[in-house]
């Protein structure tokens, strides 16, 4: 009987076992399933980028500070009033319309049902506080926007100013003039509430994470994730779209594009811009006071070589500070062409001799040495000062680089006699913005003190004349000034790239640099 009924447990006792793996299994299973269902509804974009870092100035997502308006709407967080099509014309994005009253104010009509992601609505007083703060806090945007007043009543905001800005619609375009929700604030990690298609969830000095908003006003978010990751180095960049871990770069090294190009896994958006590469002259150095050591300088970069080899064919020869396709652009304006034979001539003229026999040209007991700052976000800018070192050598100048993320200290000290940067010199389609940032006595970014009587009246002019003609007309004259002066050297101008797996869509290249990450974004 003991034996029997040890038998009849030990069945019931498997039986249920097996029942409780069964309804496990089932549960598992249900799990599993719900878990790849999750995993294929979920789209995650992640993107890799050279064009984020602090060396550029715009880590995090307040466009109140520095250049980080770039990264709030490249990355799809906040937005402008006014935007730019592919023509580099204005249109309408947070705005509805405009009125220009008079020369000097302009009455802007803002869309309906449009919330920010903290939700509030967007109205005027809401633009008023942030346009407020903006040129209360921030280094360019009072110079640009010159603003008296701002006046808000329901969806209309009347900005008066203080003269005439011809450009206005053009600055507040800028990303800085991106509209944030001024009673959320901005984080301790400078995060904020915009108006845009995607939400940040983390921002850091080297990434963002980004989550779809599903409150969007334009459209449907077809993203659910972003993570957009800063990875310097050109070749950690190229491993890690080859390898699958990123969907998009941008930034690639030139010398790997190939190996996506012509590749049916991959696909490329490119298009040609206004950014360019060039240095300005630190009038502070004494040996650069002089104009034949800043013109032999200029006539010994062989921007020809820069542009179709270093950069294989990605780039044009700059002669100004704005592409060919521009009405003011580089066919309008002469520089000085590489020379080597004319720059050691001028050298000589300056009384820089090589008295020692050792190569580089001398003056009262001290070698002609040019400390050359640059930073690498930007993968042309050391490509540049290998080059520049290499041609100034052979007339005798030797260049000591300095390829660091950490410039802004070596500006602030005065450590650097030639500072070489990328910059996107008409993002507005609009001249005046690149002489008002770079080249006026009280430029935010006049690095190196470069002071022009002539030019400062010119902008004067521009800055009162409404006509694009004769805009464009002053533009030629204030480039010509800053050419002759050799004060600044225009190398090259960039044709941006994006590589994307062969399914991503709603990714393209702006002429621009501003817009990328958007509501568009997706898998086929």
């Amino acid at each position: 009987m003991q034996k029997k009924r040890y038998n009849w447990l030990t069945q019931i006792t498997i039986w249920m076992a097996v029942i409780m793996l069964m309804l496990s299994g089932c549960a598992n299973s249900e799990r599993a399933e719900q878990s790849s269902e999750n995993n294929a509804v979920e789209k995650v974009f992640n993107y890799g980028t050279t064009a984020y870092g602090v060396e550029m100035g715009n880590t995090g997502l307040n466009p109140h500070e520095d250049y980080s308006g770039w990264s709030a709407v490249r990355y799809g967080v906040a937005e402008t009033l006014f935007k730019f099509n592919e023509n580099m014309e204005l249109e309408p994005w947070l705005a509805e319309s405009y009125q220009q009253i008079d020369e000097y104010t302009v009455e802007i009509k803002l869309k309906e049902n449009i919330t920010f992601s903290s939700g509030r609505s967007l109205d005027g007083q809401a633009v008023k506080e942030c346009l407020e703060h903006l040129i209360e806090v921030h280094d360019r945007a009072p110079g640009d926007l010159k603003i008296k007043e701002i006046t808000a009543q329901g969806q209309t905001v009347t900005i008066t100013s203080e003269e005439k800005v011809p450009a206005l619609l053009n600055y507040l375009s800028d990303p800085y003039g991106a509209i944030i929700d001024m009673e959320y604030g901005i984080t301790e990690e400078k995060n904020v509430a915009g108006t845009g298609p995607f939400i940040a969830t983390k921002v850091t000095d080297t990434e963002i994470n980004l989550e779809k908003n599903p409150n969007y006003w334009n459209g449907e978010v077809k993203m659910d994730k972003v993570n957009v990751k800063e990875i310097v180095d050109g070749d950690t960049l190229t491993m890690a779209m080859q390898s699958g871990e990123l969907d998009a770069v941008q930034g690639l090294p030139y010398a790997s594009l190939s190996l996506f190009q012509n590749n049916a896994d991959y696909k490329i958006s490119s298009a040609d811009t206004s950014r360019t590469f060039f240095a300005q002259i630190n009038y502070d150095t004494p040996a650069l006071k002089e104009i034949n050591v800043r013109k032999a300088i200029a006539m010994g970069i062989d921007k020809e070589a820069f542009a179709s080899h270093l950069l294989n064919g990605n780039g044009t020869p700059a002669v100004g500070a704005f592409p060919s396709n521009f009405s003011f652009g580089d066919d309008q304006v002469n520089d000085l062409e590489y020379n080597p034979e004319e720059a050691k001539r001028l050298l000589e003229e300056a009384g820089w001799t090589d008295t020692d026999g050792d190569g580089y040209v001398d003056k009262d007991g001290e070698n002609l040495i040019i400390r050359w700052l640059t930073y690498p976000g930007r993968q042309e800018l050391p490509l540049l000062a290998e080059a520049v070192q290499a041609t100034l050598k052979e007339i005798g100048i030797e260049v000591r680089v300095n390829n660091t993320q950490n410039t802004k200290d070596f500006l602030d000290n005065g450590e650097w006699d030639v500072f070489a940067s990328a910059f996107v010199t008409a993002p507005t389609g609009d001249p005046e913005y690149f002489f008002t940032t770079h080249c006026l006595k009280d430029s935010a970014k006049n690095r190196g003190n470069y002071y022009n009587e002539e030019l400062e009246n010119l902008e004067a002019q521009l800055h009162e004349t409404f006509d694009p003609t004769q805009r464009a007309e002053l533009a030629v004259k204030m480039q010509q000034i800053l050419l002759d002066d050799c004060g600044f050297i225009f190398a090259s101008h960039l044709k941006m790239s994006f590589v994307m797996k062969q399914n991503i869509t709603g990714f393209q290249a702006h002429p621009s640099d501003y817009y990328e990450i958007t509501a568009d974004l997706a898998y086929e």
